[in-house]
């Protein structure tokens, strides 16, 4: 019996899908070539029941889709009938079909490793190729199998092509978008380090940002998709535009600082020649130092490391002069070591003044102390604020006593307290007077109003001491 055109045994499951193809003029004869070449190596290419190289050819294989005639021709039946597909002269009818059915096995397998490219999201344009280049060595296939359900399926592949196109041309879209978003945020953070006031610019740490946009910026560009050429060239342009202004101002920047800070060092120079010439005077120069100094903080600055060397140096200087002024100080503290003392009693002599509240007796004890104490000379400088303070103490209590002296008997003033009082004491007879003839007449509000402007006008009196 010879099987039926229709039997096809089970495919069984595809082999393992060539890599990724380039996206070249040729991708689609390649893409053929890397099938040809996986199918060939496939360990398993039992495809739509045609037997591979070395097996066995069963009389239903050999009559499914192919028959030899008594020439040697070989045909395989379509659904349009029968076509010759080429000749096997010198070999038995099985070996010519198994020969042609192997040329089958081939095209079938790269129709599968097609349809697994699809499924995973090849390139359109690629799939759409291979379609085209397969389809047309399926027509003039010269083999024998299932053509017609490997025609079907490449009609299939070739009406997904469609799906597939748009919903990669989306995805393109899509992702071009966010390239170009991403790209022009890299431009607009370098346009703002460019926008900034130079005389503000922290420039260190402005090169180092710059230098991460520029590094982002090549990433992108190598990793990224690729942007349309107008939109990436200007993209590009105000880029470098913002790297170009940030660099020049950089260099302009520290070109003035250098300069500044040459003028700097020189004057600084000087201040450190001028402050060692004054050794030789010792402590007698000290004024003359401290006079330098401030030239010093009017100077500038010329850098932190030669500013601490600069400084080191006119420090070292006044610190010769300060040695010296120290060891005459040691030596004039010494010797006014007993007038200390004699301060100290005087003090204590002194300090019941503090007690006394008559203003002349105070000022008279006040004035023979101060005599004494005039008397007696310096004392140790580190003495100087204690017993200071304490003098100044006992003058300011007999000043407060003078102040309040001169308060209370200012004539002018008394003379407007007086009358002042004159005044309340008239009006407080009138309002007594006022207030006793409300009574008398029980008028409720005018007692009312005689008792408050009474009430307020002695109040007023006890005020000024009346």
């Amino acid at each position: 019996m010879r099987a039926s055109p229709t039997a096809r045994p089970t495919a069984p499951p595809p082999c393992p899908s060539p890599s990724p193809v380039s996206r070249s003029s040729n991708a689609a004869p390649r893409a053929v070539e890397d099938c040809n070449r996986l199918y060939r190596t496939c360990p398993d290419r039992r495809i739509r029941g045609v037997p591979f190289q070395g097996e066995a050819v069963t009389d239903s294989a050999q009559q499914s889709w192919g028959r030899v005639d008594e020439e040697g021709n070989v045909y395989v039946r379509t659904g349009d009938g029968e076509r010759v597909v080429g000749q096997y002269p010198d070999g038995t009818p099985e070996e010519a079909l198994a020969y042609f059915e192997r040329k089958f096995a081939d095209l079938a397998g790269q129709v599968g490793l097609l349809e697994q490219r699809a499924r995973r999201g090849a390139p359109a344009a690629d799939i759409a190729k291979a379609v085209s280049t397969l389809s047309t060595a399926v027509v003039d296939a010269h083999a024998v199998g299932d053509l017609d359900s490997l025609t079907k399926r490449l009609e299939a592949l070739s009406g997904t092509v469609g799906e597939l196109t748009e919903q990669q041309q989306a995805e393109n879209k899509a992702a071009l978008q966010s390239a170009v978003a991403e790209r022009t945020a890299i431009v607009v953070a370098a346009e703002e380090l460019a926008a900034q006031d130079p005389a503000k610019t922290q420039w260190k740490q402005t090169s180092q940002r710059l230098d991460e946009l520029f590094a982002a910026w090549q990433r992108h560009q190598q990793d990224g998709p690729r942007l349309p050429k107008g939109e990436a060239n200007d993209l590009w342009k105000r880029f470098r535009t913002a790297r170009t202004t940030i660099e020049t101002r950089r260099r302009a920047f520290f070109a003035e600082l250098d300069s500044a800070h040459r003028d700097v060092r020189s004057r600084k120079q000087a201040l450190i020649e001028r402050a060692e010439a004054l050794a030789p005077r010792g402590a007698d120069a000290v004024p003359e130092y401290r006079r330098l100094l401030d030239e010093w903080k009017l100077a500038g600055r010329a850098g932190k490391k030669l500013d601490d060397q600069l400084w080191a140096k006119f420090k070292a200087a006044g610190d010769v002069l300060y040695q010296a002024k120290a060891e005459v100080d040691a030596v004039t503290d010494e010797e006014y070591r007993e007038n200390l003392e004699l301060k100290l009693a005087i003090l204590t002599d002194a300090e019941p003044i503090l007690t006394d509240r008559d203003p002349k007796h105070a000022r008279k004890a006040l004035g023979a102390i101060q005599d004494r104490w005039d008397a007696v000379g310096r004392v140790p400088r580190d003495q100087v604020r204690n017993v200071e303070d304490r003098i100044r103490k006992i003058e300011t209590h007999v000043r407060s006593l003078e102040d309040e002296q001169w308060q209370n008997e200012d004539p002018e003033k008394k003379a407007r307290s007086e009358g002042m009082l004159g005044q309340l004491h008239d009006a407080i007879e009138k309002l007594e007077s006022e207030l006793a003839d409300a009574e008398r007449s029980g008028d409720k509000r005018a007692i009312k109003d005689a008792s408050e402007a009474l009430e307020a006008r002695r109040a007023w009196l006890k005020a000024i001491g009346g």
